[in-house]
């Protein structure tokens, strides 16, 4: 390993005896419309490993809340409240995270899974780096049954390796940082159209801050598929990674940035059968990237070879993204 090379983040680090030595994580959990898989991601973290308390924010937004989810257990407080912030996931995050008290912060998707050792894994590399003010871990991506691990393939995040590769390891199930960090990098971004990337958006933003580590070890179980918010809203994408483009320089500094982003909005509008938008894009990735891989994906959509829907599939069942 060479002077400059992290040391790869591990589970393993110091632990304590009793609740009292651990710090308060304050989870957020937005919801809508996901009974049965909110019931399961409560679970999970309930019966988290962790010595310390936890107390658990379930935000309902754009419905009616479920009470009887609260609990007062000793050291798994359950509330449940109602969006009071901009309607949408990025209101819903920000409504939990102020209406909370933890040192340490973190999300969880209703439709995913913590499993076991994740938190405990978490609060101690961060006990263990004071310098380290957001950590995240790999996952195990559930594709309509179909499981495919995906550890993660760095030990430290940048800005830099962030616009070059969105690394779906860095999943915000996954997310635990410091609430002091919110002081200087602020919380969830309102204004992304629909909030889509908007848990891409607050890596960047923690990245410019300080240091972010990831643990290699899958410690969350992400569910893809039909049951995913954003999975056919193509005009939603496009719009919102236009924001993206527009908000963070540094994809323009990169032509394999660019070109993935434009990439990305190219097969949206392939999907939404925006046939000479897409081509532009098209064109522009081409100019920036040519090896870029989404391109040859949008032009087979946009000729109708195959289905956006197809397409997306195939993706996922591989576990990837397009």
């Amino acid at each position: 390993m060479s002077p400059q090379e992290p040391a790869q983040p591990t589970a393993d680090g110091p632990t304590a005896d009793a609740p009292g030595d651990q710090p308060l994580v304050s989870v957020v959990i937005a919801t809508r419309n996901r009974p049965e898989l909110l019931r399961r991601a409560i679970d999970a973290i309930v019966t988290q490993d962790y010595a310390g308390p936890i107390e658990i924010a379930v935000v309902f937004d754009q419905t009616e809340p479920d009470r009887t989810l609260e609990s007062d257990a000793t050291g798994r407080q359950v509330r449940v409240m109602e969006n009071s912030r901009t309607p949408g996931l990025p209101g819903g995050r920000n409504t939990g995270i102020t209406s909370t008290t933890g040192e340490i912060i973190a999300f969880c998707d209703d439709d995913d899974e913590w499993l076991p050792g994740k938190l405990a894994a978490q609060v101690a590399h961060l006990a263990a780096h004071p310098d380290v003010t957001f950590c995240t871990t790999g996952i195990v991506i559930d594709f309509e049954g179909a499981r495919t691990d995906r550890p993660s393939r760095v030990s430290t995040l940048t800005v830099e390796s962030l616009v070059l590769d969105r690394l779906t390891e860095a999943h915000p199930s996954t997310f635990a940082f410091r609430r002091s960090a919110l002081d200087r990098f602020g919380l969830v971004d309102e204004d992304i159209p629909g909030g889509y990337s908007e848990d891409y958006d607050f890596l960047i933003r923690a990245a410019r801050d300080g240091r972010i580590a990831c643990i290699a070890t899958p410690f969350v179980s992400v569910r893809w598929g039909r049951t995913s918010y954003f999975t056919t809203r193509w005009r939603t994408i496009v719009d919102a990674q236009r924001y993206m483009l527009a908000k963070h320089p540094e994809f323009h500094d990169h032509r394999k940035a660019d070109a993935r982003m434009h990439g990305q909005i190219a097969f949206a509008l392939a999907a939404l059968g925006k046939r000479r938008e897409a081509l532009r894009e098209i064109g522009r990735v081409l100019t920036r990237s040519p090896l870029e891989k989404r391109w040859p994906v949008a032009l087979a959509v946009t000729s109708k070879v195959v289905s956006a829907d197809r397409a997306l599939e195939w993706a996922h069942k591989t576990g990837r993204g397009i």
